[in-house]
């Protein structure tokens, strides 16, 4: 007899309602600071995994330099909101204009044709290109209207979101809407890979030639998917720019690397598997950073060899592995019940 398994995607929806449980309920009313900073943080970067694991898992299509919508989203949120002084539509704004820098760049790569090396390439490029064009834009000339750009120093008199009386948020109500922002990032995700849109995206993953024959423009997909994903991490950009404040490094490559970090350890192919990593890593790599061991134990250096340990022994990533985990207690279980069942019926 056949019995039915755990699917990742029922599994990394259990693991996403428990720890939005734990985040909405257990973290506030323990009132530390500290966690729901932290907290914040983290969110905000795993809405940026959760934008990677939908394009590269999804749609196949390696984006190297997603943290370049990350760095345009807060940086279009701190320039507009002190400008216009709305920071509700500014947040709006800016995820817009992440998504539109998304279609205006993924308009030329995807109509010309190009490979899946050179998509990573041109993303990482013009991330690099936009860490290195902030990071000289400190002179008082590099102003947007009221915003100056800041150079390395980034901009920290970024406004923090208000409330509908006009008052800036509390560092509890910007861990609580970070924390609904995520959950809705997921739902969205989610629900889009269940539509008409989303299987075919999953098609151009598994068989983009025969997609094309079957007559779908596989360029229109993939340019909906990168706007998507853009949006995401402008979304991730906004509520950082509110968590800490804008600065090139949101550009860098650090980031890029911790952001692939994140969804191998996760499981490429899932999308609660790269929030997970993301939370577990930053968590491990804060840590190690508390610990002052010296350069044998710096965070990075740990990172990379986590990444290389988890290619090597774990290809599939976390979620899977818990998954073959739960399909394995569960064939024990089921092998045990029936033979005490066998059992009870031979005495008889």
């Amino acid at each position: 007899m056949k019995y039915p398994t755990v699917t990742s995607g029922r599994l990394g929806m259990a693991a996403m309602i428990l720890a939005a449980a734990w985040a909405l309920i257990v973290v506030p009313s323990g009132g530390d600071m500290t966690l729901i900073l932290s907290g914040s943080i983290y969110c905000a970067f795993a809405i940026l995994a959760l934008s990677l694991a939908l394009i590269w898992g999804f749609s196949g299509i390696l984006s190297f330099g997603q943290t370049a919508f990350f760095g345009i989203g807060g940086y279009a949120y701190a320039v507009l909101a002190l400008n216009i002084g709305d920071t509700t539509a500014a947040a709006l704004l800016a995820i817009l204009v992440a998504a539109a820098v998304a279609a205006a760049i993924g308009y030329f790569m995807f109509w010309g044709r190009l490979g899946d090396v050179y998509l990573g390439v041109i993303t990482l490029v013009l991330s690099l290109i936009l860490y290195r064009f902030i990071n000289q834009t400190s002179g008082s000339e590099w102003k947007i209207g009221k915003a100056p750009l800041g150079g390395f120093n980034g901009i920290p008199s970024t406004p923090i979101l208000t409330d509908l009386q006009g008052a800036p948020l509390w560092p509890e109500q910007i861990y609580v809407l970070c924390v609904l922002a995520l959950i809705l990032s997921y739902v969205i995700c989610r629900l889009l890979l269940a539509t008409g849109f989303g299987r075919v995206v999953v098609a151009l993953r598994e068989n983009e030639l025969r997609a094309e024959l079957l007559g779908y423009d596989t360029r229109l997909y993939k340019l909906g998917a990168f706007c998507i994903s853009g949006g995401l991490a402008g979304l991730a950009g906004v509520l950082f720019a509110n968590c800490v404040f804008v600065s090139p490094n949101m550009f860098s490559l650090a980031t890029s690397s911790q952001l692939l970090v994140w969804v191998i350890v996760g499981g490429l192919g899932t999308l609660a598997g790269p929030v997970i990593a993301c939370f577990l890593l930053l968590a491990f790599s804060n840590w190690l950073g508390t610990l002052n061991a010296g350069a044998w134990l710096d965070p990075n250096l740990v990172m990379g060899l986590v990444l290389t340990l988890f290619v090597l022994v774990l290809p599939k990533g976390i979620l899977p592995l818990m998954q073959a985990g739960c399909d394995r207690l569960l064939a024990v279980v089921r092998h045990r019940s029936t033979a005490a069942k066998v059992m009870a019926q031979e005495e008889m």
